[in-house]
């Protein structure tokens, strides 16, 4: 067994793995990187790549009319190029030129600071585990005898299916309900509970109406009980006694932490709801070690395994101190329209602040461009504190375009009038976020005696 010694050792190599070891090893750090799959990760081979790839090629279907046979296949046939493209970026090749040392195996802790991979033993100084997250498959009765897809096996599908049961009415479930059904299939969405329950109801129902009136069946409060029949004939059961047929079904119920090829246990690193626990530096209870992505649990993006690869990058490779945060962390479904949110909901914010909260909104209705193009459905609104956006909702085109301004200024601390103070070119769809710091300023502006009183003395006084 050969064995090796390095300054970090990253195990696994999707989205924040990745960032760790090109950007250590760029610092001049050893790196050693360990990946047992595939390199890329789920984002790339089962996740945000394909899936936005068969959204677009959905949409190409949609805007020509009702979509032959021939369009599911050839929207695979996209996918598969669109990965194939990206897929040198995250190359074993790419990063042997960076300096790394990829092994293409799966990693095991031996003791606090060595893991076992395939032929290797491998000790370093700090370790960062990036392993990510798998479909999380529930133990519904019948599940086990009746074929079914999940996010890691839907795009290698050649054949439309004629009906798509879809449980879990989350943002993969309704990206992946709109694609099928723009490509021809039907489909029924099962939720256990509401439909994109974790988004602001007022942004989520603007979706949900157009997706039902796209066809698609949204059944709420359906709790899978029982899933019985075979390929090509599935009946799924809720609990209050509904049943829905279908040819083919798909599990999109969440994720589960990757963790059980690991062996925590022998470097005394601890679990949490069955992800590892990390404190706000991102460091596991073996405090040379750290756990970044999906598999330290909280929010699932792969902007969020990036961010961390930049917070632990600083403390593993500076010994400076540095903690992550959530309070400027977007996410968007990107449907159509797109669903994108940062920060708190108006909920949220309500909850927290009370009378000092003020909500100021805009509809794409008043937006020219939106106008010229047909896009009129949707809306933004800020949540604002003293001045301060703490959160911004937009359910729209280009929503999850739109939402980074609203992550910058919350990542920055910024004032609304920094906001307003940006020139937007017209017309663009970009122009909904000045005009919500406007809507922000125009009552103080319009509607302040105090204001007028001010202007009718000076217009009194000028020659």
């Amino acid at each position: 067994m050969e064995k090796i010694k390095t300054d970090i050792l990253v195990i696994g190599g999707g989205s924040g793995g990745l960032s760790v070891a090109a950007g250590a090893v760029q610092m001049g750090a050893d790196v050693v990187l360990l990946e047992g799959h595939k390199m890329g990760g789920d984002c790339l081979n089962y996740g945000c790549v394909p899936s936005k790839a068969l959204l677009s090629e959905a949409k190409a279907a949609h805007a020509k009319g009702r979509a032959p046979k021939t369009a599911y296949p050839k929207a695979k046939d996209h996918v598969k190029d669109v990965i194939g493209t990206i897929a040198p970026h995250d190359s074993v090749e790419r990063f042997e030129g960076l300096g790394v040392r990829v092994i293409e195996a799966y990693g095991a802790f031996k003791n606090e600071n060595t893991v076992i991979a395939g032929d290797h033993e491998i000790t370093a100084r700090r370790i960062v585990i990036a392993t990510g997250s798998s479909p999380l498959v529930p133990p519904v009765p019948g599940l086990e005898n009746v074929p079914y897809e999940t996010n890691e096996t839907i795009f290698e599908l050649r054949e439309r299916p004629e009906h798509l049961l879809i449980i879990g009415g989350g943002p993969i479930g309704m990206e992946m309900a709109q694609a099928h059904r723009r490509l021809g299939s039907e489909v029924t969405v099962i939720e256990g509970m509401k439909a994109l329950g974790k988004d602001d109801p007022e942004a989520a129902a603007v979706l949900l109406e157009q997706l039902r009136g796209e066809g698609i069946a949204i059944e709420e409060d359906a709790m899978a009980s029982e899933i019985r029949g075979q390929a090509g004939a599935i009946e799924v059961e809720a609990k209050d006694g509904r049943v829905f047929k279908g040819t083919h079904l798909l599990m999109a119920v969440g994720r589960r932490a990757n963790i059980d090829k690991l062996n925590l246990d022998a470097a005394g690193i601890d679990t949490e709801n069955g992800a590892i626990k990390v404190d706000n530096a991102l460091k596991t209870s073996n405090r040379k070690i750290y756990a970044i992505g999906d598999v330290a649990g909280g929010l699932q993006f792969t902007h969020v395994a990036g961010y961390h690869a930049g917070v632990i990058i600083r403390s593993a490779l500076f010994a400076l101190p540095s903690t992550a945060s959530t309070a400027h962390i977007p996410w968007a479904t990107y449907t159509a329209p797109e669903l994108a949110q940062v920060g708190m909901t108006e909920a949220q914010a309500d909850e927290a602040y009370g009378d000092k909260l003020e909500v100021v909104r805009f509809d794409y209705t008043g937006n020219d461009r939106a106008i010229a193009e047909g896009q009129t459905t949707g809306f933004a609104k800020v949540m604002v504190v003293k001045g301060r956006p703490v959160g911004a909702t937009i359910v729209g085109h280009m929503a999850g375009e739109l939402i980074n301004t609203w992550a910058l200024a919350i990542a920055n601390n910024m004032k609304m009038s920094q906001i307003a103070a940006m020139v937007a070119p017209y017309p663009t769809i970009g122009e909904i976020n000045k005009r919500l710091a406007g809507a922000y300023f125009s009552p103080r502006l319009f509607e302040s005696k105090m204001v007028k009183r001010v202007v009718g003395a000076v217009q009194r006084w000028l020659p």
